[in-house]
């Protein structure tokens, strides 16, 4: 069966943000718009925002949104009680989304919209293998402001090792079916969990972004990304 597209998005916001203090100390820092803006150029549409510190101004921030996006509709989903990890997150979130599959993206990176335009490879890269979790990944050699060498391989068959094809990052955007985070723990848990689970069953896959990308995770990598943008 072949995958709806464009498919609707989670995006992942409920972080605390430890990494990027003191500027998260008074105000969440995600990229909202800059995540948004290359996923609603190529159609989606619906997109659900996980919240949890700074709940009120991260509310503020999405309700503010679909002027930035007319024709997007944004709906939040609240973690009051504690975080509940990436993969809970993304669980809990999937009664505010519809379609089969969906994205689940972080809101911690990015690529502008006017590089590439990956969903439509993603989505082609799942329907061939339709149980897999299909993984953005960024060359190392296009990437600012991310500290490690690489994450894991990608052959030229689109698979997902350990050891075996080119090094590359996740980018942190994941095209999966519902099932993986429906049948994820009750308990708070991290997206890496499912990825690692589809690579050791031989189900996952990878698509490469053929554009730089800006990964904000520090106040270093911050500067670097708002240099390599204003040098174009």
């Amino acid at each position: 069966m072949q995958t709806r597209f464009p498919p609707a998005a989670i995006l992942l916001a409920a972080g605390l943000g430890t990494r990027l203090r003191p500027l998260t100390e008074t105000r969440p820092l995600p990229l909202i718009e800059r995540v948004v803006a290359p996923l609603a150029a190529e159609g989606v549409s619906r997109f659900a925002v996980n919240a949890h510190y700074r709940a009120e101004q991260m509310t503020a921030a999405v309700s503010a949104l679909p002027v930035r996006f007319p024709g997007c509709r944004f709906a939040l989903s609240h973690e009051d009680e504690m975080p509940l990890g990436t993969g809970g997150g993304a669980r809990k979130a999937l009664d505010l989304v519809e379609g089969d599959p969906v994205l689940v993206s972080n809101t911690d990176s990015f690529w502008r919209r006017e590089d590439d335009a990956p969903l439509e490879r993603m989505a082609r890269r799942l329907d061939q293998t339709p149980d897999a979790i299909v993984l953005l990944c960024a060359h190392p050699a296009r990437a600012h402001g991310f500290g490690r060498s690489h994450d894991f391989c990608l052959d030229p068959r689109g698979t997902i090792t350990l050891d075996a094809g080119l090094p590359v990052i996740y980018a942190g955007l994941a095209l999966l079916g519902r099932r993986w985070l429906a049948d994820g723990p009750e308990d708070p848990f991290s997206m890496l969990q499912l990825f690692e689970r589809a690579e050791e069953e031989g189900r996952l896959r990878g698509v490469l972004l053929n554009a730089p990308w800006f990964h904000v995770g520090d106040p270093e990598g911050l500067a670097e990304a708002e240099h390599a943008l204003r040098e174009g």
